[in-house]
């Protein structure tokens, strides 16, 4: 008897310590790819503020040498990033939220809804997915553009974009996993299709929603080639222009200036998601136990 405990203690001790070890060996590697991950926005930190000779000495220092703060201020006197950030930010928030809208409220239709053509209008709003928008509908969307009257507007960075299959698809999707039985009770209990949508859908939808938030606010923020075309005007131009702009200018060579200007560009992006973090692991949570 004594010795089936020795050994019942024995097996228990060795699987307790394979766990510590599995569990060790893999916050280990997690922290080795974080690491690669960010090393580029930490080189980019240190050499925003870093003067030029510190940047190309040899060998390379991957820390800071003192502080270097007029990068900063050269960067925005090189180039108007205040107003570029602006125009940015408006263009960013404008089509994130017009993505995020169109995409709940029509994912909320093609998954409660029962409507004449419906499977038909899914399929085709599906199949736009594999257009790439961006070189096939890019001429057209121009010319448009120009005979609005919209070339160098906020019309113009925006109402192309204010609306995405994308989007649409994944809130059908989200939709779709929620109990029918929950709609059910609602409607017993005296709710429309809206109250149910606003009170209780939109809700549990938060970590998802979030998710669709950050996605699109970074792709609106990293817009390039539509904001190059549609924009004329410096003083309506993008912040990703700005970086170009700010290479083709008198600090093409000041490494220190250029990095400098990129981090204010970065630094939006960094925002959005360190706010909304919490939820947006989440909604990867939720979605990785469905699956």
């Amino acid at each position: 008897m004594n010795n089936e405990v020795k050994r019942v203690k024995k097996q228990s001790m060795s699987t307790s310590k394979k766990r510590i070890i599995n569990g060790t060996l893999k916050e280990i590697v997690l922290i080795v790819v974080s690491f690669i991950f960010i090393m580029p926005i930490l080189l980019g930190l240190i050499m925003s503020i870093q003067p030029q000779s510190a940047i190309f000495s040899f060998p390379p220092k991957f820390y800071p040498v003192g502080f270097n703060w007029h990068n900063y201020e050269k960067a925005i006197q090189t180039v108007n990033f205040g107003r570029l950030t602006l125009n940015s930010l408006i263009m960013a928030v404008t089509i994130t939220a017009g993505k995020v809208v169109t995409g709940v409220l029509a994912g909320y239709a093609f998954a409660n809804f029962t409507f004449k053509g419906k499977g038909f209008l899914f399929s085709f709003l599906f199949a736009t997915l594999f257009l790439p928008a961006e070189t096939v509908m890019i001429v057209p969307l121009f010319k448009i553009m120009k005979q609005f009257g919209w070339v160098n507007t906020y019309w113009a960075l925006t109402i192309p974009f204010m609306a995405s299959a994308t989007n649409t698809f994944l809130m059908r999707q989200h939709f779709k996993t929620i109990p029918k039985s929950l709609e059910e009770a609602a409607m017993i209990d005296g709710a429309g299709p809206m109250t149910y949508f606003v009170k209780i859908l939109l809700p549990i939808s938060k970590p998802m929603i979030s998710g669709m938030v950050i996605i699109n606010f970074v792709y609106a923020w990293n817009l390039y080639l539509w904001p190059l075309i549609t924009t004329m005007d410096d003083n309506m131009k993008t912040v990703q222009i700005g970086i170009n702009m700010l290479m083709a200018a008198d600090t093409a060579r000041n490494w220190g200036v250029i990095m400098a200007g990129t981090m204010i560009a970065l630094a939006p992006t960094i925002i959005v998601f360190l706010a909304l973090q919490n939820l947006f692991v989440s909604s990867l949570v939720r979605s990785g136990m469905k699956g």
